[in-house]
């Protein structure tokens, strides 16, 4: 049988000195973390094996430019970002035009769940997220998540139950629902054919 790949004991940060290849590849292991993706997950939306972005991560191989701009789509952000976060962390007003609100690959995306990323912080501990969310009835199936941080879901049409823990509540349009993200929640049930929520997590600093 074959044996799954493991995923590297590696550091959460490196040092600011570290060659480039290790600092890109901190910063994209800590997007694939903070979007609850395995290796195998991020590598299939960009179009690479997992092997190779083990050693892209650990900074044992130089991953090419087209390599890197996949890897970029698929968790959310641009080359610009990336660079940008190696270098030096930078901050400011950002405004986002629907084309520019990049679909990002997670874990409920295999289930047919559509993220689109409205909003980060691009410093190196990237405190939040905001995510506009579909679904629709088609996915039967529905990923559970577990994660640092708080995080704040807005229903915007439609109506689930959704499972925090070993309870269940019904959300509804207009409603908001605020929790601890270590617990595990997700998706239980739709009531409505098609459901949209804004998501934003607050990480812990």
């Amino acid at each position: 049988m074959k044996r799954p790949l493991l995923e590297p004991g590696a550091p959460e940060a490196v040092s600011a000195d570290a060659p480039i290849a290790q600092r890109i590849g901190d910063v994209l292991r800590r997007y694939r973390k903070n979007h609850n993706l395995t290796l195998s997950q991020l590598a299939a939306g960009a179009n690479l094996s997992a092997a190779t972005l083990s050693r892209i991560e650990t900074g044992n191989i130089a991953a090419s430019f087209e390599s890197l701009e996949r890897l970029c789509q698929a968790v959310g952000i641009t080359l610009a970002d990336l660079f940008a976060e190696v270098e030096q962390p930078r901050g400011g007003a950002r405004l986002l035009k629907p084309d520019q609100q990049t679909k990002v690959t997670r874990s409920g995306s295999v289930h047919g769940h559509v993220y689109k990323l409205l909003s980060h912080s691009r410093g190196p501990d990237r405190p939040y997220e905001s995510f506009f969310i579909t679904m629709d009835k088609d996915s039967d199936v529905y990923p559970r998540f577990r994660h640092p941080g708080t995080e704040i879901i807005y229903m915007l049409s439609g109506s689930m139950d959704y499972r925090y823990g070993e309870e269940i509540y019904c959300l509804e349009a207009g409603d908001a629902f605020t929790f601890a993200a270590h617990v595990e929640h997700g998706p239980e049930r739709l009531h409505t054919d098609e459901i949209a929520l804004l998501c934003t997590i607050i990480y812990d600093s």
